[in-house]
């Protein structure tokens, strides 16, 4: 088994999707979190400049979706088929643009909070009619088993809630599906036990 060391801030974020994997997959890794202080330091030092990165027996691997079709690689989690991983693949890019879009990082209070209730507001609803009309009937997004997708769902829709606690109130499929993957034993274990965290 290779040594695994995760390396981003105290936050769930961008290393969370990662995070899920391992914990599912019960894959011991380091869980390095950074404070925002100390980054500086460290970015200079990273490939690309960004976080997170997975050290895999020290090479470091960047970009959390690469790093997430890496670890569910041979697993069910990236789908049973090659048609399924594509699948897998088309729901996380969609969720990932929409993600994208927010921003994140803008200093100016009054342009954060116009652009994410813009998005929240007048994007949002059409996203989440289309994941919708996509799970139809269904347990899960893809095939018949939880996939990374459903993870990736999960993550999203509880950061967008922070700042839209009514968000998926006329989605009840999709909070449905939320749910199912908080009560994975080994996703809900991850979550009792993760340092809580606004993001």
């Amino acid at each position: 088994m290779p040594n695994y060391k995760l390396t981003y801030f105290n936050m769930r974020g961008r290393g969370e999707i990662i995070r899920y994997i391992f914990a599912y997959l019960n894959v011991k890794y380091e869980d390095h979190r950074i404070e925002q202080v100390d980054w500086p330091k460290i970015k200079s030092d990273l490939p690309f400049g960004k976080i997170p990165i997975l050290e895999v027996d020290g090479l470091a691997l960047h970009q959390s979706l690469a790093i997430a079709r890496y670890l569910t690689k041979n697993t069910d989690l990236a789908g049973k088929t090659e048609l399924e991983q594509c699948q897998v693949d088309g729901i996380v890019d969609t969720l990932d643009d929409f993600m994208s879009r927010f921003p994140w990082a803008e200093k100016k209070q009054e342009v954060k909070d116009q652009v994410f209730n813009e998005l929240l507001t007048h994007d949002a609803p059409h996203l989440l009619q289309d994941l919708d009309t996509y799970l139809g009937g269904k347990e899960w997004f893809i095939g018949s088993s939880v996939t990374w997708a459903d993870f990736y769902w999960e993550i999203c829709s509880t950061t967008l809630l922070v700042f839209k606690p009514d968000l998926l109130d006329s989605h009840p499929t999709l909070m449905m599906l939320q749910k199912r993957v908080q009560a994975i034993p080994a996703i809900a274990n991850w979550i009792q036990r993760r340092p809580q965290t606004k993001l």
